[in-house]
């Protein structure tokens, strides 16, 4: 297969890489509007085209690694040209644009996805495996600041990733939420049912964090997404009185076996996979449109639109 990546920013000189060693895919190709920042990505292969429609003629399927304000527009010229897509989150810049993309794919026969990188995490499917009944969750994403991100805020760059999680995979029922930030910081609360989330985000931070941790009614998991580590304690089966007031806990804590991956060898692989077999992406474009929806009414609680 011949595959395509259109912007070869951090993210998408990423993608060069993961795609040139994938055995699926015999060509790469790779097109910026900065020729410079296209010619100076090294990959085994790789193919620098100069322009869009050269790159489009040649590919079977195209990862859109573009800044948010240009998803759009971009994303319906490759729909329209017949070419499977990959897009990098957010899926669009605003909701409006988002439902008019996938009405537009309602009406195709491309594969689309959303890189929603964290879903191929191994330690989600771990948690999925484990978690029954949540009670309280946590998840926090703080990042040092970054000049990578110039058209999104805290909660489309850093939240919307656990805002997937949570929508699409641990919650499926109505919700309330509160939120307070600004274009930086931003905290929400979240009521699904008798669950209570609560959720924050940062570019401000000085330590990197990316954590989530669930207490049910008979254990507690807290699981690490950069060490891709995932632990479980467990209620104490033994009490012992001291001095009449004293007690000592006897916690159990176990260390559950993740096999470690590169989450975007897996989420690319797998985009391969559904483009030649012609099977639905993990992330569809009707769920990044929901953690759009998310993000939006976050951010008019926190008076930003």
């Amino acid at each position: 297969m011949k595959v395509g990546v259109i912007g070869t920013g951090v993210m998408g000189t990423n993608h060069i890489r993961v795609y040139s060693e994938l055995k699926d895919v015999d060509k790469v190709y790779a097109f910026d509007t900065n020729k410079e920042s296209a010619s100076v990505v090294k990959a085994d292969g790789l193919i620098v085209c100069d322009s869009v429609e050269e790159l489009l003629d040649m590919v079977d399927a195209v990862s859109i690694c573009v800044p948010t304000r240009y998803h759009f527009d971009l994303t319906k010229r490759v729909i329209e040209e017949g070419v499977s897509c990959l897009i990098e989150k957010p899926m669009t810049l605003t909701v409006e644009e988002g439902e008019k993309l996938v009405e537009l794919l309602d009406n195709s026969d491309v594969i689309a996805g959303v890189g929603h990188i964290e879903r191929f995490n191994p330690i989600i499917g771990v948690i999925e495996s484990i978690i029954k009944k949540p009670l309280y969750v946590e998840m926090k994403r703080h990042n040092p600041v970054s000049a990578r991100m110039t058209d999104s805020t805290v909660v489309e760059d850093l939240m919307i990733h656990d805002i997937d999680i949570l929508f699409n995979l641990i919650f499926h029922s109505d919700y309330e939420i509160v939120s307070a930030g600004n274009a930086d910081l931003c905290m929400a609360l979240i009521k699904f049912g008798q669950a209570v989330v609560a959720v924050s985000a940062s570019r401000k931070a000085s330590k990197k964090i990316r954590s989530i941790y669930i207490e049910e009614e008979d254990f507690t998991i807290e699981g690490d997404f950069m060490n891709q580590d995932v632990y479980i304690y467990k209620k104490p089966g033994k009490y012992s009185i001291e001095n009449g007031w004293r007690y000592r806990q006897e916690n159990i804590i176990e260390k559950v076996m993740v096999n470690k991956t590169e989450p975007l060898r897996d989420e690319l692989k797998t985009f391969i996979r559904c483009v030649k077999g012609g099977e639905e992406f993990t992330v569809t474009p009707a769920q990044a449109l929901k953690n759009l929806r998310i993000c939006e009414k976050i951010n008019r609680l926190n008076g930003i639109l």
